[in-house]
C-alpha cells in the first residue's frame, strides 16, 4: 500500500469530516456512521437523562476517549425523536433548572439491538482481517 504525498492534509480532511458527524475520538478520527444513535440510545436504555447528561455520559464511560459534539448530539436527538426510537417530556434537572429528558421507546430498544447486532458483526469482521497470519 502507498500513502499519498498529503497524508496530513487527507488526515486534517477526515477530522473535520469526523467532527461533522458529532463524535470525536481522542486517538482515531473516523467513527462509522450511525455510531453516534447506537451510543446515544444505549446510555438513554440506562437511564432517561437531558442531552448534556447524555453527552457527559458517553465521556465518562468512554474514559474520555469520545467527545460528543453538541450540535450533532441535538440533531441525532431529534432524528430519533421523529423515528420513535425515543420520546422526550421537560423536567426540573439538580440544578433546578428546566430540561428535555429522553427515553428509549419500544421501538427504540429495538433498534437498539439491531445496531448492536450490526456493530458486532463488523467488529468480528474487522479483527478477522487484522489478524490475518
Amino acid at each position: 500500500m502507498q500513502i499519498a504525498p498529503d497524508v496530513q492534509g487527507k488526515r486534517n480532511q477526515r477530522v473535520v469530516a469526523s467532527h461533522r458527524r458529532g463524535l470525536m475520538t481522542k486517538k482515531t478520527d473516523d467513527m462509522i456512521q450511525g455510531t453516534l444513535d447506537m451510543l446515544i440510545l444505549k446510555v438513554l436504555q440506562v437511564e432517561p437523562m437531558h442531552g448534556w447528561g447524555v453527552t457527559k455520559r458517553i465521556q465518562q464511560v468512554s474514559e474520555g476517549a469520545l467527545q460528543v459534539n453538541q450540535g450533532s448530539l441535538y440533531t441525532s436527538l431529534l432524528r430519533m425523536t421523529r423515528a420513535g426510537w425515543i420520546k422526550s417530556e421537560w423536567q426540573v434537572t439538580e440544578n433546578n433548572r428546566r430540561a428535555r429528558y429522553y427515553t428509549v421507546t419500544r421501538e427504540g430498544t429495538r433498534q437498539l439491538g439491531e445496531e448492536t447486532a450490526r456493530w458486532s458483526r463488523l467488529t468480528v469482521a474487522v479483527d478477522q482481517v487484522l489478524n490475518l497470519t
